[in-house]
């Protein structure tokens, strides 16, 4: 037990800090091969920032946890909304004037509902799978057409800054990228089998260990990159930067989990977990989208979102054993 909670607790930090590196490498590498910012962002970065989920999620459908695998996909989701976003709108109102993003929120919203269909026989097969994996590609080449117009977006401009600030030759951006990728997915296994060591010894699943420990684990990196990207006064990288990761974890984590080995469900997955992410979905909406106005969150919703992640993990704990 002990050795498993220092093989969790060291491979979450190895994890956090190879995914940073991993960003900062891949970025680099697209914008020496001229990638628009916005681009890099949306694809580079995206993929980057939800690469831990993605990794996590893949070895655990392989090693025979699938519940991990998608206890860690709604888990990211559920705290990068409530936790997240609740912790970096108390210490600072976030305002977001993007286009892009509130393009992006209510297809947030469609594929959060989507997500009801393959759970509703508590199964998700290959083929629901392999038919999520689509909707993402079809959702990455629609943000490829859009990225390629939207260069005048705040949000580009957020993520040039960002992009000028992390350059860096491109031996050295290749180096990281290849050595990020490959402690990401050796600080993954290490946090894999430590998490279902310790469900195991607890007499809990390892859906609840992928909701909480691993979930929070995971989106460190969306945490502190939201804190950082708000104190330098970009907020619509902050706020996209979630959006984006839900979007990813939602689509491409289960889908590339489900391919790999198809996911038998615990009936709390839809009425618990699955309801709570499209609630906070919607409350995120409900708070912060203006149709004329710049996006917001204030301290308030930020209070409200965090009051929402202690109730939830609250009632995980009470379900979950």
């Amino acid at each position: 037990m002990l050795l498993a909670v220092v093989a969790v607790i060291f491979g979450l930090a190895l994890l956090v800090w190879s995914a940073d590196k991993f960003v900062d490498g891949a970025a680099a590498t697209a914008n020496h091969f001229g990638m628009p910012p916005l681009l890099i962002g949306m694809l580079v970065i995206g993929f980057g920032t939800s690469a831990p989920e993605m990794v996590v999620s893949a070895l655990a459908s392989s090693q025979g946890n699938p519940g991990l695998a998608l206890g860690n996909a709604f888990g990211s989701n559920i705290t990068n909304i409530a936790l997240v976003l609740g912790i970096t709108a108390v210490l600072a109102p976030i305002a977001v004037s993007s286009q892009v993003l509130k393009r992006e929120m209510p297809i947030l919203i469609a594929i959060t509902l989507l997500m009801a269909w393959p759970l509703y026989d508590l199964t998700i097969t290959s083929i629901e799978a392999w038919m999520l994996l689509a909707i993402f590609a079809g959702y990455m080449g629609w943000s490829v057409y859009q990225g390629s117009r939207g260069s005048n977006d705040q949000l580009a401009t957020d993520f040039d800054k960002e992009i000028k600030e992390h350059q860096m030759p491109i031996g050295k951006a290749t180096f990281w990228l290849i050595v990020g990728l490959i402690l990401l997915v050796v600080s993954s296994r290490l946090l894999v089998w430590g998490a279902v060591d310790i469900a195991m010894a607890l007499g809990v699943s390892d859906l609840v260990i992928g909701l909480t420990v691993v979930a929070i684990g995971t989106s460190l990196p969306e945490l502190a990159s939201a804190i950082v990207a708000v104190r330098k006064n970009e907020h619509d990288l902050a706020f996209g930067n979630v959006i984006g990761s839900n979007m990813f974890n939602t689509l491409a984590v289960v889908g590339i989990a489900g391919a790999i080995h198809p996911i038998s469900l615990e009936p709390l997955v839809l009425h618990r977990d699955w309801l709570a992410m499209t609630l906070l979905t919607f409350l995120l909406v409900i708070f912060s989208f203006r149709v004329n106005r710049p996006t917001r969150l204030n301290r308030i919703h930020g209070g409200i979102l965090l009051g929402c992640y202690v109730a939830y993990t609250l009632y995980l704990l009470k379900t979950g054993f």
